[in-house]
């Protein structure tokens, strides 16, 4: 009896590492795979990418952190893939990488990313393993998950403590310093000022802390206290925005601004719905100086009704 019971225990011992690393992992990715502009091929090589990165998004181990299944971070990630060499297995299209937080006390999940990769070429084929390492490049398509998987943790922890995603700016720093020497698109400094290269300085250069500034006081201070009190915790978000205008004066063709509108242009006119005639006034006069083309939309800050 006694050898039994030990043999059981020594069954469970061995079965929860499993359990634990499942739960340990930080992302709830969803992937998409389009497809519909290439009329070569099977599609089964498709579905095969569209499963390989999802596993690997979701069962690689991208912090210390602990998390809980409930802690994931939701994220998105859509292919839009416009040409594939079936010979070579090259593939080439744009990625939309999008994420989510919870606000506080609330059903509500604010977006955090939005944005568009458009330098996105990499191989793949039918049956390829994905393998995750932090010290080499493997291939180009396995770099590109590196990449967003770590700028989704660090600008999700951004949002929950001040510069609490260093250290993941700093592994992203790293993913592209690896990729920068395999001479692969959207990785090389000064390209363009939208590609990878560019997303990560415009987090973490000099001159960008008002950026990270503001991903903590808008959501931490900002969303998260407008659940106990609305007019105090949208009256730090409009705080919060004086710090656009910092950024917009050292970098005005930064990638984060794009970024930053993208993400929460909807929600600020929504977040303004209710707010009286000269907080919106204020609000407006704010953006349209960093986001002059956007008249349209951010004239329904001041049209929207108390």
């Amino acid at each position: 009896m006694k050898k039994t019971i030990l043999l059981i225990l020594a069954l469970l011992v061995c079965s929860m590492p499993a359990i634990a690393d499942d739960e340990a992992t930080e992302l709830n990715c969803e992937v998409e795979v389009n497809s519909d502009k290439i009329s070569n091929g099977s599609r089964d090589v498709f579905n095969e990418l569209k499963q390989a990165v999802t596993d690997y998004m979701n069962t690689t181990k991208w912090t210390n952190a602990t998390f809980g299944t409930n802690e994931k971070i939701y994220c998105k990630l859509l292919f839009t893939l416009s040409s594939w060499d079936d010979a070579t297995g090259l593939m080439k299209g744009d990625l939309q990488i999008q994420s989510q937080r919870p606000v506080f006390n609330s059903a509500y999940t604010t977006a955090l990313i939005n944005f568009r990769d458009t330098k996105v070429e990499f191989t793949y084929e039918t049956g390829q393993q994905l393998v995750f390492s932090e010290m080499e490049m493997e291939d180009n398509l396995t770099a590109i998950l590196n990449f967003w998987a770590y700028m989704i943790i660090a600008i999700d922890f951004d949002s929950f403590e001040l510069n609490g995603g260093t250290p993941y700016y700093e592994k992203a720093a790293q993913v592209v310093r690896l990729a920068q020497s395999s001479g692969e698109s959207g990785w090389k400094a000064f390209e363009d000022n939208t590609n990878r290269s560019a997303v990560l300085s415009a987090f973490t250069d000099n001159g960008m802390a008002p950026m990270r500034q503001i991903l903590y006081d808008y959501h931490r201070m900002g969303l998260d206290q407008m659940v106990v009190t609305v007019d105090k915790g949208r009256s730090t978000i409009t705080h919060t925005l004086e710090n656009l205008a910092k950024i917009y004066d050292v970098a005005p063709l930064s990638v984060c601004l794009t970024m930053f509108k993208d993400a929460k242009l909807d929600e600020l006119i929504n977040i303004y719905s209710k707010a009286n005639m000269t907080e919106k006034e204020s609000v407006y006069e704010m953006l349209y100086q960093v986001y002059p083309s956007e008249t349209n939309r951010l004239d329904q800050i001041k049209k929207t009704e108390n």
